[in-house]
């Protein structure tokens, strides 16, 4: 990482646009072609894109939104956090989760949450790492299926 990386919100159709390409990495279901609407109609609902930038690439982004829930009072909850592969193990995702963790600070939020896949190994190892805990199970039923 570099001292020019920052980190900023993705606002514009062209800001969202240029987080695809790593936020697929996450996510391969979704597709280039309806990333920018999807995004715009997540915004309407409270969903905020952060992307982390170094020597004009983007490197790591983050999705989130902060909720008022009765079992943790206000907190950030992180529905996408990844790493662009290539640029993984250069504290590019330590460095969002930290400006994450900031801006949850900054908004007074109680607790600041996420959920991680069973299968994502490495990820749990950087979320315990970075100070993290599991605090409850996720459970869930798809409802396409049945």
């Amino acid at each position: 990482m570099t001292d020019d990386s920052s980190v900023w919100l993705a606002e514009t159709d062209a800001q969202i646009a240029r987080c695809f390409p790593v936020m697929f990495e996450l996510r391969p279901h979704l597709a280039a072609e309806t990333f920018v609407r999807l995004v715009r109609a997540m915004q309407r609902e409270g969903y905020v894109l952060a992307a982390l930038e170094d020597d004009g690439e983007v490197r790591a982004v983050a999705g989130f939104r902060i909720n008022v829930l009765l079992a943790r009072g206000k907190n950030l909850y992180v529905d996408d956090l990844v790493t662009a592969e290539a640029s993984r193990s250069h504290a590019y995702g330590s460095t969002l989760l930290r400006w994450l963790i900031q801006y949850a600070r900054d908004r007074d939020c109680d607790s600041f949450d996420l959920d991680s896949g069973v299968h994502r190994f490495r990820a749990h190892r950087f979320y315990f790492r970075e100070g993290m805990h599991v605090g409850a199970y996720h459970f869930t039923l798809s409802l396409r299926d049945t």
